[in-house]
């Protein structure tokens, strides 16, 4: 496991103060989980309008919470007055997403300075069962406010 070091201590509070002040993770509705150095997890719950006509997560509601996972996870690492944009991101959905909750589990991969590279992992919670559903690669680039 990787240890990674941190230059802001209050790392936590500005991700989830920076993520939730934006109009489309209010409309997802998620909650953070854990966030560490390097990692963060995002609950997503089962939501009628975040699906498809079968009632699964719709897929870009997938990429969505990839990107604000593994991109949250990134941001852990930033400096104070640094925040992160994604360049892109590629997802692989390799199962229906259709559980009570979606586990969106991201890690940082390779920070630096400008650009770090972070990954996330998406499991469909359906009761005591965590299926993965997808992965995703994700690259940000880091930008200094002001």
């Amino acid at each position: 496991m990787q240890t990674w070091q941190i230059s802001n201590p209050d790392y936590a509070a500005a991700i989830e103060a920076v993520v939730l002040s934006m109009p489309a993770a209010r409309h997802l509705g998620f909650e953070f989980g854990k966030i560490a150095p390097g990692e963060v997890e995002i609950l997503q719950p089962h939501r009628t309008e975040l699906t498809e006509h079968n009632g699964y997560f719709q897929g870009g509601v997938l990429g969505s919470l990839a990107d604000f996972a593994a991109g949250s996870a990134a941001g852990t690492l930033l400096q104070p007055g640094w925040v992160n944009m994604t360049i892109d991101y590629t997802i692989k959905i390799l199962a229906p997403a259709k559980g009570e909750q979606v586990l969106a589990r991201g890690r940082v991969v390779k920070p630096g300075a400008l650009i770090t590279i972070a990954a996330a992992d998406l499991y469909s919670l359906e009761g005591e069962a965590q299926i993965l559903c997808a992965t995703a690669l994700v690259t940000m680039r880091n930008v200094k406010l002001g």
